[in-house]
């Protein structure tokens, strides 16, 4: 059986797989060419990730949106299990949110151009000035009551469990006195760990925690992300819990 999935995943699901990310990404920056910047940052990549989800018989089953309210802004911060974490939280999440990348995703063809285009917040933390540069980057986005989605590992789980949290996330959400909304993904490790890319058909449960909210001295970062990690830790599957 797994034999006949394997021909399926790249032989059919893959190419189309392919066709749909060139389509939406022409889509996204025809649409931004157009003024529709916010239409194009939302509704297409998330369409083209449910399907994504779909044709890898990857179900998605949210908790906790009852948490966030769909008018405000927050900045969310999720643990990075694999790369179905990406299409999950884009395609199911159901809130409107910029992603803060990786600098070096912005060279990927087409893609990078495209959520350059769209407004997702490229960060290169190699250096002072690419700090700055993000900061500035992520202002203007959350100028527009624009929520920002945060990997705060800053890279995927050898192991399904979650590695050691870096500070910049929290660091701007002090910055912008944004609410800050833990999120926890479980299963995306066995749908795709980073070792492979071949797809394992499992469900993807995310969990919208409860959001911390500043009070009139901002947060105390520390403080806030071992929270943050609690809170994901928590509804993570045993074997990945710390």
């Amino acid at each position: 059986m797994i034999y006949i999935f394997r021909f399926y995943q790249w032989v059919i699901a893959g190419p189309i797989i392919l066709v749909l990310t060139i389509i939406t990404s022409l889509t996204c920056l025809a649409a931004a060419a157009f003024g529709c910047q916010r239409w194009a940052g939302y509704y297409p990549p998330r369409l083209w990730a449910r399907c994504v989800c779909l044709l890898w018989f990857v179900r998605v089953k949210v908790t906790g949106r009852e948490n966030i309210d769909r008018r405000k802004a927050y900045v969310f911060v999720a643990n990075h299990q694999g790369a179905f974490d990406i299409w999950a939280i884009y395609g199911y999440l159901n809130h409107p949110f910029k992603w803060l990348m990786k600098k070096s995703l912005e060279k990927i063809f087409l893609v990078g151009q495209a959520c350059k285009t769209i407004g997702h917040v490229f960060v290169d933390d190699s250096n002072i000035h690419g700090i700055k540069e993000t900061i500035a980057d992520a202002q203007k986005t959350l100028s527009g009551n624009m929520s920002l989605m945060i990997f705060p590992e800053g890279t995927r789980s050898h192991d399904g469990k979650m590695g050691p949290f870096k500070r910049g996330a929290f660091l701007l959400a002090a910055e912008f006195r944004l609410p800050v909304v833990p999120v926890t993904i479980e299963g995306a490790f066995k749908a795709m760990p980073r070792n492979t890319y071949n797809v394992t058909p499992t469900t993807v449960h995310i969990t919208i925690h409860k959001p911390y909210f500043p009070d009139e001295r901002g947060f105390n970062t520390k403080t806030l992300m071992a929270d943050c990690r609690r809170e994901i830790n928590s509804a993570l599957d045993p074997e990945h819990q710390d």
